[in-house]
C-alpha cells in the first residue's frame, strides 16, 4: 500500500469533515419529525408526575362529582374497576406465559 502524502491526507480530511457536516444536517432534519410526539410524551409524563405528587386534587374532584352526580360516578367507577381488573388479569397471564416460554 502506498503512503499518502500530506496534501492527500489534508484533502481527505476536508472531504470527511464536509461529509460529516452533511450527515449531521440530514440527521437534524430527520429528527424534526419526532419533536412533536416526544414533546407530547414529555407533557403527559409531567402531568402524571404531578398527579402522583398531588393525589388530593383528583380525589377532591372525584368527591365533588360524587356529590353532584352520584349515579354517573358509580357507573363510570364500575367500568373503570372492571377495566382495571381485566388489565391486571391480562398482565398476570402474559407474565406467566413469558415465564413458561423461557422454561
Amino acid at each position: 500500500m502506498m503512503r499518502m502524502n500530506d496534501d492527500e491526507l489534508a484533502l481527505r480530511q476536508q472531504r470527511l469533515l464536509a461529509r460529516s457536516s452533511q450527515l449531521r444536517l440530514a440527521l437534524t432534519e430527520q429528527t424534526q419529525a419526532l419533536a412533536a410526539p416526544l414533546a407530547m410524551v414529555d407533557r403527559v409524563r409531567c402531568g402524571l408526575l404531578w398527579l402522583y405528587r398531588n393525589p388530593h386534587w383528583p380525589l377532591g374532584a372525584l368527591l365533588v362529582l360524587a356529590v353532584l352526580r352520584p349515579r354517573r360516578v358509580l357507573t363510570w367507577g364500575g367500568r373503570f374497576w372492571w377495566a382495571w381488573r381485566l388489565y391486571q388479569r391480562l398482565g398476570k397471564s402474559s407474565a406467566s406465559n413469558t415465564i413458561q416460554s423461557r422454561s
